[in-house]
């Protein structure tokens, strides 16, 4: 009987060992963001604790102490009612749970994905010496591109990242919805179509650490990870010189092609970037000819643009399912929509010589959020000087000239 129990033995402790070798990240960070996300997932798991164990050591002392077969233990059958007692049930739960609350609340604001940093590490407040990296993030299918607009300069699934200085991430997704994860820097954002997401963070430790997609996005996701490396402000330098040096220009056509399904992609470099490419994703107008979101939403501002603008929106659907080997739809790809069922004369009746009769609003004027100014620009920035209309047209109507770009 004793020679069986060693392989049971045995086994806890190969669980043990196996267990060691898992990197606990966020538990271990390398940036001051993650730390103090630490700090408040341990601290709430104590605080939660202080309730949980006494109840749990309670619950075995009174099924031991009142056992069966113990016939020392006190018996009150008429017991009913201690203050004592139920101040302490009432009053203990109800300090921690105040206690939490304003912990999270107090913390998570602070944590804001969207808030710019305060501090770059304990102690070492952010000045207007330490200079902000701007990264824009792009997930695609299945990969990450990430675009130095400062730098002119771009990668896929490799980031580099100078240490102790912020670094602001601006985040979207080419097809479907994804979440950016550096466990060891930040916490997580999500990145979806079509429209931009912030994040802020800075790493204290140079090394390599590792970036996931925590969000199941289809086939490829298991290996939609990436490499991401903190060094010195030398050492990024010279990542950036090495970028330049390869050539690649990152533009509409090249990035067309980047956007194309594909697994396990090794990391990639590109020397040049269009400066407008990032506007265009979030715009999902990436593709020659169709109309940006935010040249839509600008139509629309003005009145929309009547039955002539139901195109607008099938102008933004994408490609993706013919690229994924779905088959053909009977009426082809080409956006279309089916409007009315009529015959010539009623569309002559109908759009050349009935007269429209012109309803009044009760008040034309936009609507606002109380107390808010409206935007300097679309997306709250200048979006009409970094888009390209796509019909120029409108953009004569705009005021412009149909050519920014």
């Amino acid at each position: 009987m004793k020679h069986m129990a060693k392989p049971g033995r045995l086994g806890w402790l190969s669980v043990l060992v196996l267990l060691a070798g898992c990197k606990a990240e966020v538990l271990a960070p390398a940036g001051d963001v993650a730390a103090q996300q630490r700090d408040l997932l341990v601290i709430s798991t104590l605080l939660m604790l202080v309730i949980i164990v006494p109840v749990m050591a309670m619950t075995a002392f009174f099924a031991w102490k009142y056992r069966a077969k113990n016939h020392q233990a006190r018996y009150m059958p008429d017991w009913d009612h201690s203050t004592k007692l139920e101040l302490l049930i009432w009053s203990a739960p109800l300090l921690i749970v105040v206690s939490l609350g304003a912990l999270t609340w107090v913390g998570t604001h602070l944590l804001d994905p969207y808030r710019p940093l305060s501090r770059v590490a304990p102690g070492q407040e952010v000045t207007e010496d330490h200079e902000v990296l701007r990264v824009e993030v792009v997930a695609l299918d299945w990969k990450w591109l990430f675009i130095y607009p400062q730098q002119g300069v771009a990668s896929v699934n490799e980031l580099t990242l100078p240490v102790d200085r912020p670094v602001e991430f601006r985040l979207t997704s080419s097809s479907v919805m994804n979440a950016f994860y550096i466990p060891a820097m930040a916490g997580m954002i999500y990145a979806m179509p079509g429209m931009e997401t912030t994040l802020h963070g800075v790493m204290n430790q140079p090394g390599g650490y590792k970036g996931i997609a925590s969000h199941y996005s289809g086939a490829g996701f298991s290996g939609m990870h990436f490499a991401a490396h903190a060094t010195d402000d030398a050492g990024f330098d010279d990542w950036v010189q090495t970028l330049r040096a390869g050539g690649e220009m990152l533009d509409r056509a090249r990035y067309l092609e980047l956007e194309a399904p594909s697994q396990n992609v090794a990391p990639m470099g590109f020397a040049q970037v269009d400066p407008h490419l990032f506007p265009r994703i979030v715009n999902m107008c990436v593709e020659e000819g169709k109309m940006c979101m935010a040249e839509m939403m600008a139509v629309d501002a003005e009145g929309g643009a009547g039955l002539a603008g139901t195109m607008n929106m099938a102008a933004l659907t994408y490609d993706k399912f013919k690229r994924r080997g779905t088959r053909a739809p009977v009426l082809g790809w080409e956006p279309f929509q089916v409007l009315s069922f009529c015959t010539p004369e009623d569309s002559a009746l109908m759009f050349g010589n009935a007269s429209v009769e012109a309803r009044s609003l009760a008040d034309p004027a936009p609507l606002r959020g109380r107390g808010m100014e409206p935007p300097a620009g679309l997306f709250g920035r200048a979006a009409t000087s970094e888009i390209t209309l796509a019909n120029p047209m409108a953009a004569k109507a705009r005021g412009g000239d149909g050519h920014n770009l």
